[in-house]
């Protein structure tokens, strides 16, 4: 399947409007892995988004998901040409947060090694690192940059403000950042985030679209998350259409025209989160969403 793509922020690439995550991308099949790095490539979504720090939350060591992604790719290179390949860094174990210089670079060469790969088209900071003055990351992401180890620059679960001080120092433009952004979790619509996105072109990246699953087949979350599984259902039921297209649908329905992150590690989940491109919402129908997300009327 193929649809229209979109630019990644203001570089040269070109990403679909969905996104396949591996957060949850584990095991030692690689045949089975294959077959999901392919499901996601088959349905078209062209941006596979990983990081150093997946592995941990598996029960497999740290860099075990981009480990993974290498066997893959050695298996079957050919699909490295499929994909716009986006990781993250700057989680330590035990620290938790590292931009320094020296692990950064570190950080990228080692998931370099893991994925068997020359770049990583779209290099994030994972969280911000406090002690670290954005302007030696700036300048560490530079260097990484020219020597061509990494494409563009995102952030990721950083605020408007700490991407604009890092941006502050850089010669070039963040690409995208990567936040918490479903029906359930809406903060970025009044915390800054995505008006700077819409002022920057930054591209948003959505990461767990359906609340760590509790806008799924989940019944948790209480009763905020009941009225929301509520107010998509009757959305859902009007379109014919299931609970988690109309969650993605809200989602992408944003100016700022967030990706969504599709964590499933089911091939015919990952497949089915295509139907979603085909729902469009009215106003009042977002609306509904939003205010049952909220708990409280609208103003």
């Amino acid at each position: 399947m193929s649809y229209e793509p979109l630019s990644l922020g203001k570089s040269a690439l070109k990403v679909s409007p969905l996104a396949w995550g591996m957060w949850r991308f584990a095991g030692d099949d690689v045949v089975a892995a294959q077959s999901r790095v392919e499901a996601a490539l088959d349905a078209g979504m062209t941006l596979l988004d990983t990081a150093d720090i997946y592995g941990p939350d598996n029960g497999e060591p740290f860099g075990a998901s981009e480990a993974l992604l290498g066997r893959v790719l050695k298996a079957a290179p050919s699909l490295r040409d499929r994909f716009v390949l986006a990781s993250k860094g700057g989680i330590s174990m035990g620290v938790p947060y590292d931009s320094s210089p020296a692990y950064l670079v570190q950080a990228v060469e080692d998931s370099l090694t893991r994925i068997g790969v020359e770049c990583i088209d779209l290099y994030q900071i994972h969280r911000p690192d406090h002690l670290a003055h954005p302007a030696d990351v700036a300048e560490t992401l530079t260097r990484l940059r020219e020597a061509g180890k990494i494409g563009e620059v995102g952030v990721s679960n950083h605020t408007a403000a700490q991407t604009a001080a890092l941006q502050a120092h850089l010669g070039f433009p963040i690409a995208a950042i990567q936040i918490e952004f479903s029906p359930l979790v809406v903060a970025p619509l009044y915390d800054g985030t995505l008006d700077q996105a819409l002022a920057t072109g930054m591209s948003v990246l959505a990461w767990s679209p359906l609340a760590q699953g509790r806008l799924g087949d989940s019944s948790d979350g209480g009763e905020r998350a009941e009225a929301v599984r509520a107010a998509l259902d009757g959305v859902a039921a009007e379109k014919g259409v299931s609970r988690t297209d109309v969650a993605y649908a809200w989602i992408m329905a944003h100016p700022a025209r967030p990706i969504p992150i599709i964590g499933s590690q089911q091939p015919a989940r990952i497949q089915e989160a295509v139907r979603s491109l085909e729902v469009s919402l009215t106003r009042a129908e977002w609306y509904s969403i939003l205010t049952a997300a909220r708990g409280v009327p609208l103003p």
